[in-house]
């Protein structure tokens, strides 16, 4: 086993899926040192690494900016991922059997992409984000294309209350036939957060349903925040 892998054990995972199951996310146990941390956010000036940056403010998703990685990923992105998908790929199951789908998800994330790439979803999408003070990012899903895994994490590369104030994390689930609900999370340095991609099943008069959920980030009112995300399925 991996030290990634260990890493990823290291977390109560019946835990982790009664609160995905709850809320659509739940916090994860600290996946990177606070040095490895560091590195990762000091890759973000690195032109080499990224395929294109986003700027939030142009495409009115918000204030703050992200840039996504070039393929291969480096270190110790892949790694994380290969780790964390066989603790995700029964909760994704599992919600899509409650909601009547078929689950085309394999057993190994290699030929998961590997489906992608066939239906045309080739482009990266593991991102690294940057807010600073005043900056926010919008509610939205990311789908990307056809073939979507159902959740995604990000990792928290800053230490909140010593980084940066506010910038919480968001959901924002609307149940059906009732108000939104909203939550929101703070997550540590180093710690991972796993989230819906686009829905979670609730429990109906009808059996399950599925509930849209979207997620965002609040305004940070001071200093810097640096996440890294990372998505299980590529882009179109």
């Amino acid at each position: 086993m991996s030290d990634w892998h260990r890493r990823v054990e290291s977390g109560d995972w019946e835990a982790i899926t009664a609160e995905l199951n709850d809320f659509g996310g739940a916090l994860l146990p600290k996946l990177l040192t606070d040095r490895e941390a560091a590195a990762i956010q000091r890759l973000y000036p690195d032109d080499h690494l990224f395929r294109s940056t986003i700027d939030m403010g142009r495409y009115r998703f918000g204030e703050g900016e992200y840039r996504y990685f070039h393929q291969p990923y480096p270190e110790p992105m892949e790694a994380l991922k290969q780790a964390l998908y066989p603790r995700l790929l029964p909760i994704a199951r599992d919600w899509w059997s409650k909601l009547g789908r078929e689950c085309p998800w394999p057993d190994t994330l290699d030929d998961w992409f590997e489906m992608c790439h066939a239906a045309g979803q080739q482009k990266s999408t593991a991102t690294l984000l940057k807010y600073g003070a005043g900056d926010w990012n919008a509610l939205h899903r990311d789908l990307y294309g056809e073939l979507v895994f159902p959740l995604q994490v990000v990792i928290s590369l800053s230490e909140p209350d010593v980084d940066h104030t506010g910038g919480e994390f968001l959901l924002v689930e609307q149940r059906p036939r009732a108000q939104s609900r909203g939550t929101a999370a703070l997550l540590p340095r180093g710690h991972g957060f796993v989230f819906t991609t686009r829905e979670r099943p609730v429990r109906s008069a009808r059996g399950w349903s599925a509930s849209p959920v979207r997620h965002g980030v609040s305004a940070v009112r001071s200093g810097s925040r640096f996440t890294l995300g990372l998505v299980f399925h590529d882009a179109a």
